[in-house]
Parts: structure tokens; sequence; C-alpha cells
């Protein structure tokens, strides 16, 4: 690694977008690589300091399963530093990446979370509008969770069951397939209840929704040998099939905020709903989660990957907007700390799964460096 001074920053030399540096004095370079940040773009952009951008305090968007975990961070960041507190909004994945990949300025946000990765589609909108360097950090773990009412039995199903409970179109007599005819849990499986088939879900807009119907119903949908080999003839008509839930009211969007689908699986014992593991977590007392394929939704099978709707979490950092809206390089480093995403870091308290030690250090000099995403 080459160090200079230039300008009286520290310039480091990158090999691969990484660092090669013992990483505790990587981070403690933290406050000096964001000063040179600063330094470097009022140099090449003619002023354009954290004051062109109208505003000092982050701006944050996208996924609601992230937004807790953000939350705490930013509250946090708000008090151990003296930029203004983060401003985090809860919009979706796709809606968070949506409004970040709209614009570079003070209008747009500096940070999306995302429940998913973000999508090729996405980078390439990004870059139609003048993005072509975004950091991206994951932060963790976490599983999605089919949860009912713990005044109701806990419920066991298998992905094959799920898909046939929520998807619009189904496998019929002799493999046809026919619009989704069950109404009841039983007419699946005679071993479950006879109640109506009631789930609440998030929109297409989430970031949830769109990691349930890959994990959860494509897993099901494949456990038929026929779909499962439509995929290799034909993509598209087997994404519509697996992924397209059923609009008949087994299946009911109510939005992103996963706390009112808590409230209202606690007044309504016979339905489920899906959210993240954090939220069960959180609501321990009111709401249990469905075992899937015989796997506990629980940390240990999250983290191991036996519990088959699992994700990766992470959030995208506009690099552009660096050394623009103050405080980005230290929110990034306190997101990544041992403190806040460790094995016992503050963020799992509130059901946060942790990247291994080694994953959380890759991820920290990903933000150091500001590494750009390569998919």
């Amino acid at each position: 690694m080459v160090v200079a001074i230039l300008s009286g920053c520290v310039s480091f030399q990158f090999q691969g977008g990484f660092m090669f540096k013992p990483f505790l004095i990587v981070a403690a370079n933290i406050m000096v690589l964001a000063s040179c940040s600063a330094q470097n773009n009022d140099t090449e952009q003619a002023g354009t300091g954290a004051a062109s951008f109208g505003r000092d305090t982050i701006k944050i968007v996208g996924s609601s399963t992230v937004y807790p975990f953000s939350t705490v961070v930013s509250e946090r960041f708000g008090r151990k530093y003296d930029f203004g507190t983060p401003v985090v909004e809860s919009t979706g994945s796709g809606g968070g990446l949506k409004l970040f990949c709209a614009g570079i300025g003070a209008k747009h946000p500096d940070i999306a979370n995302a429940s998913r990765r973000i999508k090729q589609s996405e980078i390439d909108n990004c870059a139609s509008n003048g993005i072509d360097h975004i950091i991206e950090i994951q932060i963790g773990f976490d599983g999605i969770v089919l949860a009912n009412s713990r005044k109701s039995a806990q419920m066991s199903l298998t992905l094959r069951e799920l898909f046939l409970a929520l998807a619009k179109t189904v496998p019929g007599v002799g493999g046809q397939l026919q619009p989704n005819p069950y109404q009841t849990w039983d007419q699946i499986n005679p071993g479950l209840p006879n109640v109506n088939i009631e789930v609440l879900g998030p929109p297409p807009t989430s970031g949830t929704r769109d990691a349930f119907v890959e994990l959860a119903m494509e897993g099901g949908c494949d456990t038929f040998p026929t779909i499962k080999a439509l995929k290799a003839t034909d993509k598209a008509a087997h994404k519509v099939l697996c992924h397209t839930l059923r609009e008949d009211g087994g299946f009911v969007e109510a939005g992103e905020n996963d706390n009112l689908i808590v409230q209202k699986l606690n007044a309504n014992p016979s339905a489920f709903g899906i959210f993240g593991y954090s939220f069960l977590e959180q609501n321990a007392d009111l709401v249990q989660g469905s075992i899937i394929d015989g796997e506990q939704p629980e940390f240990a099978a999250i983290t191991s990957g036996d519990y088959p709707i699992a994700r990766s979490l992470f959030f995208y950092v506009k690099y552009a907007h660096v050394g623009q809206v103050g405080g980005l390089a230290e929110f990034m480093a306190e997101f990544t700390s041992d403190e806040a995403a460790g094995a016992y870091g503050y963020l799992g308290e509130k059901g946060l799964i942790p990247l291994s030690d080694a994953g959380r250090l890759e991820m920290r000099e990903r933000a150091i460096s500001l590494q750009n995403i390569a998919l």
C-alpha cells in the first residue's frame, strides 16, 4: 500500500477495491478519509461542499425490514457525532431504490435500505441518472416468517403447501393448471386446520415481498417436477406462474407497516401475516412463527441456512453524496462497527442476525474504501 500526503489529506492506494492495511489502523483513519473526500470534492467541483446541497442531515429511504435497524443506528449516530440525526423513511425496498436512483443532489436520498439485493435494472436506472458509483453494504440476515396470533395453534407447513395456499394458479388433477380453488387450509392437507386461508402480506414495492415470492413461492412451486422443468424452457412463464399471488382474498396486501400486520393478527387469530424475523422477535408475546419444512424460524436455523425462507439485508450509499452531505462516511463506520453489528452488538437486540466477524470486517473495509458495487 502507498500512503502519500496530498493537500493535507492522506491518500491510499487500493488494489481490487480493497484496502491492504491492518483493519485497526484503517478504522482509525475513517475521520481522515471523510475529510479527504470532502476536500477532494471541493477541489474537483469548485466549491460544491456540504453547504452546496442545502442540508447537513443524511436522508435515508427504503425497506421496512431494515428501517428499525437503520433508525437505531441513526439515533446513536446523532448522539455520538456533531452531525444531525439522519432522517429515515420506510418506503419499501423497491420504492426506496427508485427514489435513490432518481438523481444526485439535495432533494435525493443519500442511502437506500433494502431487504434484498439491488437488481441490475435498478443499477441501470441509477446510471441513467448519473449515479455510476454505489457502495453496497450487507448488514446481516433476516428470516421471513408466516406468523399468527398466539391465541391460535402454531402452524407447520411445507413450501409446497404454502405455494398451494397463496398462488393465483396451481396444478390440479393430472397436473393441469387451474385457478386456485383452495379456500381453507384443510382443503390442501386434511391435517391442517379447517379455517379460511387469509394471509396479510406486503405490497409489490416491498423487498420482503420480492424475497418471499423468490424463496417461498418459487421453492414450493418447484416441488412440482413439470413446473420446475418449465424454468429451462420458458423462464418468463415459470416466473409468472411461481411468483403471482392470488387476488381473491386469500392473500391481502397490507402495506409496508409490519407493526400494523401484527396488530391485525392479534385482532384476528385465524389470519396469518408475512414479515421479517425481527418483527417476530419484537412481538413474541403476541405472535408466533410457523414451522416451514420442519424448521422453526429461529436465530440458529436462519444463520445456518436450514430455515428455507432467509435473506440478506443491505443498505446502499450514493458515492457522489459523500463529502457533500456531512457524516456519510462516519454513518457507514457506525453501522458496520462491532458495537452495532457484531455478534453481541446493539442491533442484535432488535432482531438482526449478524454476519460472521470476517463478513462484517469485509463490509467495514468496503465502506471505508468506498468500493463501487459489482454484481
